[in-house]
């Protein structure tokens, strides 16, 4: 004899709420959307975000401000306040840019309070010129001797360059060519004119390429 089984279909909402797929599989404006479900961020999904984003944070603030030594105190700060003004993003697709205006947005604030600033050095950041660009990379693994070193002295020559940048020339440098954000959102971050943004990235380009320039045509030993 057969007995019969009671079929229960699950509702929407309960199928919804059981067919879930891990964090780590959701993307990052599926993480930010979650974080902004409750009065409070879900702590799951926020942790997940930061652990996803926290190199490019720590990235961000070692170009900026290189030779502070309280970098990881700011990283942490960055993420206070990412936690906190998160409901207040608008489009959760655009959460990386947001993120890298409250890093610069929090390095300004600190530069203010400072009564000296210290000298923001970028290792990788590309320079476009009017002639062209010029890509700073790396040596391939099947580089020579030689090659390694000619690049490792072009790196000592890029470094003091930037260094040699007022703070306000090093800082749209960065955010233009390391961190890829617009004229118009560094106009807004840094707070000046969207004329005096692009005047400050050619002005700051054609410094480097100066400065670098015999470095690049010297032949190499």
């Amino acid at each position: 004899m057969t007995s019969s089984i009671p079929l229960a279909w699950p509702s929407v909402e309960e199928t919804c709420y059981r067919v879930t797929l891990p964090l780590t599989k959701l993307s990052p404006q599926e993480l930010v959307i979650r974080c902004q479900a409750g009065r409070s961020p879900d702590r799951a999904a926020f942790t997940e975000l930061l652990r996803r984003h926290q190199a490019h944070v720590e990235r961000l603030i070692y170009h900026l401000a290189p030779d502070w030594e309280d970098r990881a105190d700011l990283v942490q700060e960055v993420w206070i306040r990412v936690y906190r003004n998160i409901h207040k993003l608008q489009d959760a697709s655009k959460f990386r840019g947001w993120l890298s205006r409250i890093a610069t947005n929090l390095f300004y604030d600190e530069l203010r309070k400072r009564k000296r600033h210290q000298a923001p050095l970028s290792l990788d950041a590309p320079l476009k010129t009017h002639d062209g660009e010029i890509l700073w990379e790396l040596a391939s693994s099947d580089a020579s001797p030689d090659e390694l070193l000619h690049t490792d002295e072009f790196y000592d020559q890029l470094r003091q360059a930037i260094a040699n940048l007022p703070e306000t020339f090093r800082t749209t440098i960065v955010l233009r060519e390391i961190e890829g954000l617009s004229y118009e959102e560094i106009a807004q971050i840094t707070g000046v004119s969207l004329g005096t943004v692009k005047s400050r990235i050619a002005r700051a380009r054609q410094r480097l390429q100066t400065e670098l320039q015999p470095h690049l045509d010297s032949p190499r030993s």
